[in-house]
């Protein structure tokens, strides 16, 4: 942003700190009256035909914008990606483990990524992998939507579940 002597303009439009216009007037005369008034001319629309500036107190304008964006930055919420890997023949309990380990990650609001790789022969069943696949999307249902259903990638097949909405509105 271009201010005071930097502005390069012979003739502006300027708006005072009031906000009130103060008509076409020379840059001479522009930084004259900011001057008078202890504050800046700043370059607001440089583009405009004659050019806009404005009479304000530069410093206190950034430190107001950069409180915005940490006040932005503080309401964002980083969402991870985690990662189940499972196999076509997985047994009971070791399901149950990944499904705690899903459930886990899904409550503390990360979406989970759940993989099956299949190794040499296996990858002729992939309805194996389908079944398996699915039903960890159904046992996890109740606190996550399916967000991409199963598809193949390679030799691994995958399916991405994210928290659900009704889970936020109980807490």
């Amino acid at each position: 942003m271009m201010l005071n002597e930097n502005i390069r303009e012979r003739e502006l439009r300027v708006i005072s700190d009031s906000g009130e216009q103060l008509g076409i007037i020379s840059k001479a005369e522009a930084l004259k009256k900011a001057e008078d008034a202890n504050l800046d001319l700043v370059l607001i629309s440089p583009n405009a035909k004659p050019p806009v500036a404005k009479i304000m107190d530069y410093g206190k304008f950034r430190f107001e914008q950069q409180k915005k964006l940490k006040e932005n930055k503080k309401n964002q919420k980083i969402v991870s990606l985690k990662e189940v890997r499972l196999s076509p023949t997985i047994e009971d309990n070791d399901f149950k483990t990944k499904l705690n380990n899903a459930r886990k990650f899904l409550s503390k609001g990360d979406k989970v990524r759940v993989s099956i790789r299949f190794k040499g022969r296996a990858i002729t069943h992939k309805e194996l992998g389908q079944r398996v696949l699915e039903k960890m999307a159904k046992e996890a249902a109740d606190i996550a939507n399916v967000e991409a259903r199963p598809k193949m990638e390679g030799r691994s097949m995958f399916l991405i579940l994210s928290p659900s909405a009704d889970k936020d509105k109980k807490k």
